[in-house]
């Protein structure tokens, strides 16, 4: 599994539990397990649920699954 693979796995696992759709930035933080805090990491790479503001848009809302809310990171983020 390549890198941007296991962190898309990590990013809809957190996010198993949520609701959606999720309609803004403050909701999507609130799902994942320890809000901002939560951490993916792979190949070096370290993604932060609360560094997600950086690359997502107030557009990219409402999120309608977690493979969108990974795949719309990771598109933006690698």
């Amino acid at each position: 599994m390549n890198v941007k693979d296991e962190l898309k796995r990590q990013i809809v696992g957190a996010l198993a539990g949520a609701t959606f759709p999720i309609a803004g930035p403050e909701e999507l933080l609130a799902a994942f397990p320890q809000g901002a805090d939560t951490t993916c990491a792979a190949g070096g790479i370290t993604l932060r649920a609360g560094d997600a503001g950086g690359v997502l848009t107030p557009g990219d809302f409402p999120f309608q699954s977690a493979e969108q809310v990974a795949e719309t990171i990771l598109s933006r983020a690698l």
